[in-house]
């Protein structure tokens, strides 16, 4: 939504500065930068917004047996996104859901405590997307407990989280 404000500003105001006459009435000259920028926001709806794929809600998945901090950030941090991942794919009904959704959470709780004392990693970005993503997750455990699949809306947003971690711990930040 932002980038196709910017680019509607950005053909308005490129409209305005190359319009060919400055006599035009003030009607005219409102009407052609209007009609640029619904045009650009047509023609060119969804540059630079990468979307994000909602991958289907499924009951099969591999059970991890790596739970637990290793006390290393950037290991402890794509550890608990994969396993925040996996839970947010989960359907109703999928095996062991529940056992999965008591590990994770007490593995964020965990994650949370330690590493959020630690100004040098409380203050990276990949930690605060994190730190967001998990009281999302946490917080719908706690109101509908660990049985009950996230809704698409909340997963969508999960997703874009998990996307934004994966990049900041890529670039170490």
């Amino acid at each position: 939504m932002k980038t196709q404000l910017l680019i509607a500003a950005a053909c308005v105001a490129s409209a305005v500065a190359f319009s060919a006459s400055s006599e035009q009435s003030g009607r005219r000259q409102f009407l052609q930068t209007a009609s640029t920028a619904a045009v650009s926001t047509v023609v060119l709806p969804n540059v630079a917004s990468a979307e994000i794929v909602v991958p289907e809600q499924s009951k099969e998945y591999a059970f991890p047996s790596d739970w637990g901090l290793t006390y290393q950030y950037d290991t402890d941090a794509a550890r608990v996104r994969a396993h925040m991942f996996t839970a947010t794919g989960l359907a109703k009904g999928s095996e062991r859901m529940e056992d999965f959704g008591k590990n994770l959470k007490k593995e964020m709780i965990d994650f949370v405590s330690y590493y959020r004392r630690f100004p040098q990693v409380a203050g990276k970005p990949s930690f605060s997307t994190l730190y967001t993503s998990i009281n999302v997750l946490a917080g719908h455990y706690t109101s509908y407990g660990y049985k009950y699949p996230l809704p698409e809306k909340r997963r969508k947003r999960l997703y874009q989280e998990y996307a934004e971690i994966e990049k900041s711990l890529k670039r170490n930040r």
